[in-house]
C-alpha cells in the first residue's frame, strides 16, 4: 500500500506540490487579509480559504504538467 502511494506521489509531484503550496497561500491570504464581517464565503473560514487555496494551487501546477499522450501523437516532420 506505502509503495503505491509513494509511486502515485512520484508520478504527480508537481500536483501535489501545487496543493501544498496553493493550501498554504490559502491559509496566509485569510491568516492576513481575511473577511472580518464573515460575509466573504471562502475567505471567512481558515478551512475554507486553505481548501480553496489548494484546490486553485493544484490545478494552476496542473497546467504545467506534461501531456504524453500528445508527445506520443506527434509525428516526427524533421527532415
Amino acid at each position: 500500500m506505502r509503495q503505491k502511494i509513494l509511486q502515485f506521489i512520484k508520478k504527480n509531484i508537481l500536483i501535489v506540490a501545487g496543493i501544498a503550496v496553493g493550501a498554504i497561500g490559502g491559509f496566509l491570504y485569510w491568516n492576513f487579509v481575511g473577511c472580518t464581517s464573515g460575509h466573504c464565503p471562502i475567505t471567512s473560514s481558515p478551512v475554507n480559504s486553505t481548501l480553496y487555496g489548494a484546490l486553485m494551487g493544484g490545478l494552476l501546477f496542473s497546467m504545467g504538467k506534461p501531456d504524453k499522450k500528445k508527445d506520443k501523437e506527434k509525428p516526427d516532420t524533421t527532415e
